[in-house]
């Protein structure tokens, strides 16, 4: 029996076929050429389970067919596919500016249909492909006779996570699916697998996870040889997977499926038979979410390793240095699991993300309404409007994103805002390097202004009329560029310090598990220590308590509103990570997907010979800065509307159909026609 077969229940072709992609870092070699076969021999399931090493490379394999949450190439799997877009890009912190994307061309026009694969493809992401082979590998792994028992207890439970995990990317935007529980021999001639319900998905997840977890090890922390961290990270652990567990439980407490009514009328086949909802509203959902949050911690005080990385300074560079350090370093003690593509992060790596951003195509472009998230440097909300009134914004002590202060021919510069805002998004005077060993800034800064040097006519033009002798202006929001919001991406797109690497994507990490935490508290009543979990990720980058900075908002009595702030501090803290999405959707945040997002006009002043304060259209670096003018330290700014392009949802009525309808993917036509069981989600 060669190791390829029709996938389960017909939903793509299953081949072991050569990957890009792996999650370990000792070498491997995919598809059928991965074992060293005899000329002329034939590579069946009884010699891949002859021996142990060939057994843990046909593990690793399975690993390769992870989700990985960076589009990076063309030839891959749907959602990597730069011309699919991130799901990032469907809400109100990015907006995609590369037409040629199905974000751009599909969902932003609201033409998305079932014939069309969503941001995550049911069909082709690889998911089928995985649990075959996970159960093909937990159903032949006994027959190993050079492996311990423990070894082989421990390869069934990372492949029951890669099920898990797996079955979850499809459940977070789909909702039930068809539980497949074992590895089909592919001749079956007919069949039946429905959907499952939504919680029947659920239950299916959490339990191959608690099957796992026993036989898991709590983490690779170097202490034996079998547990170093420099060849395993990126294996299923203990950590990973109940936090994985907490995840899934959280969305199915949550209120697209713990709800009173099914979010599209509870009318349609998929809401009747439970497939999007739960048919009603359970408390114990949300307590049976928490308990595994404190099963977890519990867990972490017992057993200790993973930790949020600090800074080792009470500073700005160094609350930088630790939030980047946190998620991007490949030894932190933060990130409980990861996955990772076997190309460089680079020029030099081809399709490569930091490439795709480089040249404009994967821009990713934060919006005002991601920026306005991000509070002022000692954690008290920031507001347009009401910093405006205060002087804050433009103006002698204007500091939207930088206080800078002149002085003997020179200026020094502050920066204003929550660090986590430089780490997530690229702002005017954010300088071009920050040092990884000293974590420090470093070069020119960014101009980011009208004209400037980096943004120049991205967003705005000024063209001088030499007529009237004014600028004439023009709003751009040019297409294909790095900065056409006013703003550049910088999550996971940082300097040359990480060139010729491989990329990690941080899958599930421990302050994701202290903001799950705070909001399962704040659901189950407790609000007081519900915030107590935000303070300990909002401390690591020196912000002050959540609830004494927001004291307005009566935060340890006002549950509804402890709520909107956690989702608040989840998109700062977790930017490019999926979860705003998953946020807007589990929450049935249509007032997210409805409302008009906005980028920002920046302008350089400078005074003029009367010396009144005036806008200026050149770049600093080049003449000004060679004739001994010191950086530029003030600006004014204008929102505008985004209009290229222009969501179509943004004129919609929230709780209208038309918008309801995209708070799940919709399925395949093609498998809805085959006739074993998939009913489509409503709307589609």
């Amino acid at each position: 029996m060669k190791l390829y077969h029709t996938i389960s229940k017909g939903a793509a072709a299953l081949l072991i076929a050569t990957m890009t992609m792996t999650s370990c870092t000792d070498p491997i070699k995919f598809g059928d050429s991965f074992i060293e076969k005899q000329p002329g021999g034939t590579v069946t399931i009884d010699t891949v389970f002859s021996n142990a090493e060939y057994t843990r490379q046909f593990l690793t394999g399975i690993y390769a067919l992870q989700y990985y949450g960076l589009p990076f190439g063309s030839n891959t799997a749907h959602s990597q596919n730069c011309y699919t877009g991130k799901l990032d890009a469907l809400t109100d912190c990015y907006q995609i500016h590369w037409n040629g994307t199905s974000i751009f061309n599909n969902f932003y026009s609201g033409t998305l249909s079932a014939n069309q694969a969503p941001l995550i493809s049911y069909t082709g992401d690889l998911v089928w492909q995985a649990v075959r082979q996970a159960w093909l590998l937990i159903a032949n792994v006994d027959k190993v006779a050079d492996m311990s028992d423990s070894e082989k207890k421990n390869i069934i439970a990372q492949a029951k996570c890669l099920i898990a995990a797996r079955y979850f990317d499809l459940y977070s935007v789909y909702g039930g699916i068809p539980i497949v529980d074992n590895a089909f021999t592919g001749s079956e001639g007919s069949y039946e697998l429905p959907r499952a319900t939504a919680e029947e998905t659920a239950n299916f997840i959490v339990k191959l996870l608690d099957e796992a977890i026993p036989d898991l090890r709590w983490a690779y922390n170097g202490t034996t040889t079998d547990t170093d961290a420099t060849n395993n990270t990126g294996r299923w652990t203990a950590a990973g997977a109940m936090a994985l567990k907490a995840k899934v439980l959280l969305f199915n407490a949550s209120p697209l499926y713990n709800a009173e009514q099914g979010y599209f009328g509870g009318t349609t086949e998929a809401e009747q038979q439970h497939l999007v909802w739960h048919g009603g509203y359970d408390a114990a959902r949300w307590q049976r979410a928490l308990q595994a949050c404190q099963e977890f911690f519990a867990r972490l005080a017992s057993e200790g390793y993973y930790e949020l990385t600090q800074p080792t300074a009470r500073n700005a560079n160094a609350y930088r240095q630790a939030y980047r350090m946190g998620y991007i370093y490949q030894g932190s003690k933060e990130v409980l699991h990861s996955t990772r593509v076997a190309t460089v992060y680079g020029s030099q790596g081809t399709y490569s993300w930091w490439n795709w951003v480089g040249i404009g195509r994967n821009s990713y472009l934060p919006t005002l309404e991601y920026m306005s998230m991000f509070p002022w440097s000692d954690g008290t909300p920031f507001n347009w409007e009401n910093d405006s009134l205060r002087g804050r914004i433009t103006g002698d002590n204007g500091r939207l994103f930088y206080q800078y202060k002149e002085y003997r021919g020179s200026i020094s510069k502050t920066p204003s805002r929550d660090p986590r805002l430089y780490e997530n998004i690229l702002v005017n005077g954010t300088t071009y390097q920050f040092d990884w060993t000293a974590g420090s800034p470093t070069g020119d800064a960014y101009e980011l202004w009208v004209n400037g040097f980096d943004e120049g006519m991205q967003v705005m033009s000024a063209t001088l009329n030499k007529e009237t002798g004014n600028y004439d202006l023009a709003l751009q929001e040019q297409l294909t560029q790095k900065f056409s919001t006013g703003f550049g991406v910088i999550k996971y797109y940082l300097g040359e310090e990480y060139h010729r690497k491989y990329m990690h994507w941080v899958y599930l990490s421990l302050d994701e598990m202290y903001l799950m935490y705070a909001e399962a508290l704040a659901q189950t009543g407790n609000l007081t220590e519900a915030i107590k979990q935000v303070d300990v990720v909002r401390s690591r980058v020196g912000l002050g308590g959540l609830s004494v900075r927001n004291s307005a908002l009566k935060l340890n009595e006002n549950k509804d509103n402890l709520i909107e702030e956690i989702l608040r501090e989840r998109a700062c803290e977790l930017g490019m990570s999926n979860n705003r999405y998953y946020d807007m959707i589990r929450y049935k945040r249509t007032d997210w997907i409805t409302k008009p997002l906005h980028g920002l006009v920046t302008f350089r002043m400078i005074k003029d010979s009367k010396g009144q304060w005036v806008r200026n259209y050149e770049p600093w670096k080049g003449t000004h800065k060679d004739n001994g003018i010191i950086e530029p330290s003030r600006f004014d700014y204008w929102r505008f509307e985004l209009f290229n392009r222009r969501r179509v949802q943004w004129d919609q009525d929230p709780n209208s159909p038309e918008v309801k309808k995209w708070l799940l993917f919709p399925f395949p036509i093609g498998e809805i026609n085959k006739g074993y069981g998939i009913i489509q989600n409503p709307g589609w």
